[in-house]
């Protein structure tokens, strides 16, 4: 009688292997999916500051009232959304407060940009920081007097 022998393979040790492979992959994944979220969020949340601030800045009466009231709307908006920027940079463009007269059409600009902070992610190829940027325009009253 012959006795056929048969090979197993010793399949000790593929899970680790296994999980050598794909353990940093999926962190990896995870790791991309936070990254994209938080970009997200956080340019949402920047349109809605400058939203906020063009609005804020369309209901003053002079150019220097209007930038100071878009910068604090710009401010409180991102405090109040959560959205710790590194550097935040909110320009106004008021002119139009000067170059027209009551019953002329006119409209107020707000560029913000906030700087947020990515480092705790520690993914490869992913920044330190990301900038984002967005810019809203909101009519200024026909009727309402500017000095």
């Amino acid at each position: 009688m012959i006795r056929l022998r048969r090979h197993h393979r010793d399949e000790r040790g593929s899970a680790a292997i296994e999980a050598a492979v794909g353990v940093p992959a999926f962190v990896l994944f995870v790791g991309l999916i936070i990254f994209g979220g938080r970009t997200a969020t956080a340019h949402q949340s920047v349109e809605s500051a400058a939203a906020d601030a063009a609005r804020a800045a369309s209901i003053e009466r002079t150019s220097t009232s209007a930038r100071a009231a878009a910068i604090s709307a710009a401010t409180t908006s991102l405090s109040n959304q959560g959205v710790p920027c590194l550097d935040l940079d909110v320009a106004v463009d008021a002119n139009q407060f000067i170059n027209r007269t009551v019953g002329e059409a006119a409209t107020v600009s707000v560029q913000v940009q906030c700087r947020i902070d990515l480092s705790d992610l520690s993914v490869p190829a992913v920044p330190g920081s990301r900038l984002i940027s967005a810019t809203m325009t909101s009519p200024i009253d026909t009727f309402r007097e500017r000095a």
